[in-house]
């Protein structure tokens, strides 16, 4: 049986590499104790220079071996070191690998010493090296460095199950099929016969059991092929995301000599010319861009904080996409984006550069069998992106990328994200950077008018770089950073030729000087590097309609706006309506926006009123001059007293007349039931409905959330 030793504490670090360090007696006592994943050094938030990651470091690290394991294959595994690595055990190299982003591993149970300690050292080299992907060119995000992801060591017998690629075939029909690609290791190399033992569980109870015998050859590596109908499982979408596992076990003589466990889900992912269907059903993919980067540590990040970013994009954005821009990303993230129901779009690394034909282009077909075979299981995961993102055109490597994917895994399309039109589509999706939207254009173009022709159609980014957008910018501009997100989603909902649409991006990234702002940072996120909502978070969040969700996109200052002027509110709400109250006052009741967004679920609802009924309860006017004069005071909050039309103007000289009235009186009531002048405080309340049911408060900015237990269960 398997046993795996973590190997993630412990470990003695330089920032440096002499070659005496791979010495098994090299004295590392003057080297600093660290614990993986771990930076090759700390950053500050920004202002700083990419340099100051790209540079060979040394690990090292002592492990006993006890001298019953001899015998015992022993595979050494790396989920991912930034950018290359040379592993050495006792002074021997054991495996090389160019690429941060894909994991690696090799057998060492030929350098060890059994009995004793052993020393295994990783030299590290965190430059951009021009022959390993995404590099030879300046790329818009960066890459940082060190052993970054979890390190193992496992200890087998001489027959195990390497891998197991676990395809669900004919989901739409009561009888499914499970189209099984079993990977044996045979490192004895001689012939036997082996039993294989198939459990499919679900929630530990068992949905059914199978048998296999197999004979092996002398062959190390031995691939065969298991097809088995099962009926009576539940298939896995975005709302429920409906998990399995698959148990192997192989025995020789009734003996348990390994096991495995591979989850999947059974579920159906298609692209057509009219959208994007999961199970049959038409989704609108809705989604975000993410790097895998945080502040001043990079890309070293535990488990949790992998997975806390999944959760942010389902439950607190509600989203039902997130592409890994632009690489494959941390197993712990894709764990939870199975669990979570979030669909994910995965891609090898690059970003517009493409290198010479020869060891960059087998890099990066290395990296396609390498991220297809670690994520091939994933229900999660409906496309491969096996194109440079926004490269050009390159057809000889693009053919061979998408062949190669297409044979290793035949169950999902690929795609090929580009940024130019009349591009030669070679993948099964045109997936297409959109970046047409600069406020005033349309939201998206149609996809005939980028391709020229109907095929299967994706956007894979948008805004972003349109309009960078700072926490701390003014509220007009905040404003339209969610209004333009906003009027791409309305334009991709109206328009069922588009699959889908992912924006550009999840939070702000440092960047190359190149790029971003001033100060080294892409302000094009929903969200800041701390994962703190911008107002265009509010954009997606409002458009799921699982938890009561209000945001007022205003602090309500009038003394934040210019000439102190309280302009149009927008509240991006899932509600179906809301009420006003200023200082406790009703004021009145507004609906959503559905004129001005027809196509998005929730569209915003737009607070144009702050007097409602004040007028007519406190003053002396008639009616029909209350009216007329609420009228004419939202009209000034809007376009100030110069702005007024002339018309208005006029009608404003007729009011004040009639009501013997100077210009400082009419000055005085639009403090009074606009700007609040005068007033110690001026307090909103804006509650939000669904139905008849109070669901959600906002007040001085503060949301609360009102759940009625047994109409929202599990909202929170």
């Amino acid at each position: 049986m398997r046993e795996v030793r973590h190997l993630n504490f412990d470990w003695k670090y330089s920032p440096e590499f002499r070659q005496e360090f791979v010495d098994s007696g090299f004295d590392d006592s003057k080297f600093e104790v660290v614990q993986i994943p771990h930076a090759n050094t700390e950053l500050p938030y920004n202002n700083f220079d990419e340099k100051r990651y790209q540079f060979e470091s040394c690990y090292r690290k002592s492990l006993y071996v006890e001298s019953e394991l001899k015998g015992k294959p022993a595979i050494l595994h790396f989920e991912g070191v930034m950018t290359y690595a040379k592993v050495f055990l006792n002074g021997h190299q054991v495996m090389e690998h160019k690429g941060g982003y894909t994991p690696f591993k090799a057998d060492v149970s030929r350098c060890l010493k059994y009995g004793a300690d052993n020393q295994l050292v990783v030299y590290v080299d965190s430059s951009e090296r021009k022959e390993i992907p995404p590099f030879g060119y300046v790329v818009d995000y960066l890459t940082y460095g060190g052993i970054y992801r979890e390190v193992w060591l496992e200890f087998t017998e001489q027959v195990i199950m390497e891998n197991c690629h676990v395809r669900t075939r004919n989901v739409l029909s009561p009888e499914k099929l499970l189209d099984l690609n079993l990977y044996l290791t045979n490192f004895a190399q001689r012939t036997s016969t082996v039993n294989l033992e198939f459990s499919v569980l679900k929630e530990d109870q068992n949905v059914l059991t199978f048998k296999e015998t197999v004979d092996l050859t002398e062959d190390s590596h031995q691939q065969l092929n298991i097809q088995q109908i099962i009926s009576g499982v539940e298939l896995w979408d975005t709302e429920n995301p409906n998990l399995y596992i698959l148990d192997v076990k192989i025995k020789r003589h009734d003996r348990l000599i390994d096991q495995s466990s591979f989850r999947f889900g059974f579920r159906q992912v298609e692209f057509k010319n009219d959208g994007f269907f999961l199970n049959g059903n038409r989704l609108k993919i809705r989604g975000l861009n993410r790097h895998q980067s945080f502040p001043y540590v990079g890309y070293a990040m535990p488990k949790r904080a992998q997975q806390k970013d999944a959760e942010i994009l389902k439950n607190e954005l509600g989203l039902n996409t997130v592409r890994l821009s632009h690489y494959p990303q941390s197993n712990h993230f894709l764990d939870r984006c199975d669990e979570l129901g979030l669909l994910v779009f995965d891609e090898i690394p690059g970003w517009q550069h493409i290198g010479e034909k020869g060891e960059w282009w087998d890099i990066t077909l290395q990296h396609v069998e390498e991220m297809i075979k670690k994520d091939w299981n994933r229900p999660s995961i409906f496309i491969w992106g096996v194109r440079i993102n926004e490269s050009e055109d390159c057809d000889a490597l693009y053919q061979e990328t998408s062949r190669l994917a297409k044979s290793l895994d035949d169950t999902r399309p690929t795609g090929g994200v580009r940024c130019r039109k009349d591009s030669n589509l070679i993948e099964d999706v045109y997936t297409y950077n959109d970046f047409v939207h600069n406020g005033k254009a349309h939201g998206l173009d149609r996809p005939k008018d980028v391709i020229g022709y109907d095929a299967p159609y994706l956007v894979t980014e948008h805004n972003g770089h349109m309009f960078p957008t700072k926490q701390f910018d003014s509220q007009e501009h905040r404003l339209e950073h969610a209004l333009r997100h906003l009027r791409v989603l309305d334009a991709m909902y109206g328009d069922d030729g588009i699959g889908g649409a992912i924006g550009w991006c999840m939070f702000d990234y440092n960047t190359h000087k190149d790029f971003g702002s001033g100060d080294r940072i892409c302000y094009h996120g929903v969200m800041d590097m701390f994962r703190i909502p911008k107002y265009a978070a509010a954009t997606y969040a409002s458009q799921q309609n699982q938890t009561p969700y209000l945001k007022v996109l205003s602090n309500m200052r009038m003394g934040d706006y210019p000439g102190s002027e309280l302009s149009d509110v927008h509240v991006f709400t899932n509600c179906d309506y809301i009420k006003l109250y200023k200082n406790d006052h009703y004021i009145e009741t507004f609906y959503p926006a559905r004129s001005q967004y027809p196509n998005v679920p929730n569209p915003p609802i737009i607070i144009d009123n702050f007097i409602g009924n004040l007028i007519e309860e406190n003053e002396s006017f008639s009616k029909s001059d209350c009216r007329l004069m609420k009228s004419l005071l939202i009209e000034v909050s809007r376009v100030g007293l110069e702005g007024l039309t002339l018309f208005s103007k006029l009608k404003m000289l007729y009011l004040l007349k009639k009501n013997r009235m100077k210009l400082s009186d009419g000055v005085a009531l639009y403090g009074k039931y606009v700007g609040g002048w005068g007033d110690s405080a001026t307090t909103f309340r804006i509650e939000g409905y669904q139905g008849s049911e109070l669901v959600c408060t906002q007040s001085c900015q503060q949301l609360r959330i009102l759940v009625n237990v047994n109409a929202h269960s599990g909202a929170s």
